[in-house]
């Protein structure tokens, strides 16, 4: 278990310099890059609780939800991996974390977040165990990364809903939950940026399939609409209406997740159609730059954005670097390399608030800090700042030692399909005691009353 006044000290030491703001001297060199990273992480590491006397490990701070948790360790990840390699702190404080929120089916629907969690959380959490696979990051001894991924992708896919338009993921997973009834593209997105991982990874032409299943059915249903600009991508659309009455926002997150999984295509297949669709989202992805600064457009102008949405861009700049790497077109590149010099560097001057000087703001095309905290910004600038420094993710082909397991968790497929909670015996025997005692208590009363 991770020492806590080690990893308190560790956090202090980091931050004994207190500057007045950021500044990204270079988007090349990677002393500079990383310098700037290192506050930015801390600041962020700021609002997690498995550092905190009786807080969870893995989870961050409310109002922030358990699905932004791992948007926070993809990045942590890619910190440590890219910046601070040999910090066995920090790779002991990811592990743990990320570790944690597992869930006792080792496929990322912890019981304690069956109030909250939809299909789109455990994707992002797919996303970050992800990342841990093709940085070989250093596996469970029971359960391997790639295996989990596995896990995520299966339970996901098991739950595709032909009942109601044609197809698709509904956007919750229990039918309790408000959302239930409707379909997305962010959840329908995750399941097919993971199927383009592991097809990748693996060399498996089975996720290719799921990938062309998820692609052709967001087109079909108008999820995705092709223009002369390129591929527009709107949120999603209820089942009441069959999925007829679309709501037309558009995220930045859904842009990137779903250009990147064009792109782990691409890299696997050679196939130029996921080249020419990589390249059109990217070309509908200016939607999301305001004079070349990453900008949550559907929201940010009216600063309407609410505490998820301000997170979105750390997907969004992760995936971007991604595509970067994994695509060999000029074109591509070139677009995405200005677009995340431009924006790392105005991210990186935003860090100037707060009490250690050094808190990121959500406007970044303004000068300094707008007053704007949280755990949003700080992801969305430390990703964004780390996009600079992306690398190529291994695969089974070229140096990735995760295991595998094809079939991870099938066994659950029952009842996530039924979308119920496994119940124990020992919970069952517990409720029926229980039961009787209250049923006692009951007649009692009854009896008493009458007498």
């Amino acid at each position: 278990m991770l020492n806590i006044i080690v990893v308190v000290g560790y956090l202090l030491l980091q931050l004994v310099t207190v500057v007045n703001g950021l500044q990204l001297t270079s988007t090349t060199d990677k002393d500079s890059i990383c310098n700037v990273a290192k506050y930015i992480a801390n600041g962020e590491l700021n609002y997690y609780e498995g550092l905190k006397y009786g807080g969870v490990v893995g989870m961050f701070a409310p109002p922030n939800y358990w699905w932004n948790a791992g948007e926070a360790f993809g990045g942590l990840l890619d910190y440590f991996t890219f910046c601070e390699p040999t910090n066995d702190t920090l790779k002991e404080l990811i592990f743990d974390g990320m570790y944690h929120q597992a869930g006792a089916g080792y496929n990322y629907i912890p019981s304690n977040q069956s109030m909250t969690e939809g299909n789109d959380d455990q994707g992002v959490w797919g996303m970050a165990i992800m990342q841990a696979v093709e940085r070989n990051f250093t596996d469970p001894p029971e359960h391997s990364w790639l295996s989990m991924t596995q896990a995520v992708y299966n339970t996901m896919n098991s739950r595709w809903d032909t009942s109601y338009c044609d197809g698709g993921l509904r956007w919750q997973i229990f039918t309790w939950n408000s959302g239930y009834d409707y379909k997305n593209s962010i959840a329908n997105g995750c399941l097919f940026h993971l199927a383009a991982r592991l097809a990748r990874y693996l060399g498996n032409d089975t996720y290719v399939e799921t990938a062309e299943k998820v692609w052709d059915w967001m087109y079909g249903v108008g999820f995705m609409v092709h223009t002369q600009q390129g591929f527009v991508l709107y949120d999603g659309a209820d089942i009441s209406t069959n999925c007829t009455d679309i709501t037309k926002y558009q995220w930045s997150y859904t842009y990137g997740i779903m250009m990147a999984g064009c792109a782990y295509l691409y890299d696997f297949t050679n196939d130029d159609i996921w080249l020419e669709r990589t390249q059109e989202l990217v070309d509908t992805s200016n939607f999301f730059f305001n004079n070349s600064i990453m900008t949550e457009m559907q929201c940010a102008p009216s600063n309407k954005c609410n505490n998820d949405q301000r997170s979105f861009r750390s997907l969004f700049a992760r995936c971007l670097g991604l595509t970067n790497v994994l695509v060999n077109s000029t074109d591509i590149t070139s677009q995405i390399e200005h677009w995340l010099d431009v924006s790392s560097v105005a991210a990186a001057q935003s860090c100037s608030g707060g009490s250690d000087g050094v808190t990121c703001g959500f406007n970044w095309s303004v000068q300094g800090w707008d007053g704007v905290y949280g755990l949003g910004e700080q992801q969305s600038a430390l990703e964004t700042v780390l996009s600079l420094l992306t690398e190529m993710p291994l695969s089974a082909k070229t140096g990735g030692v995760s295991q595998s397991e094809v079939n991870a968790g099938l066994n659950t497929q029952d009842t996530i399909n039924r979308n119920v909670i496994s119940i124990s015996t020992k919970d069952k025997a517990g409720a029926g005691v229980l039961t009787a005692v209250v049923l006692a208590i009951i007649l009692a009363g009854g009896v008493w009353m009458i007498l």
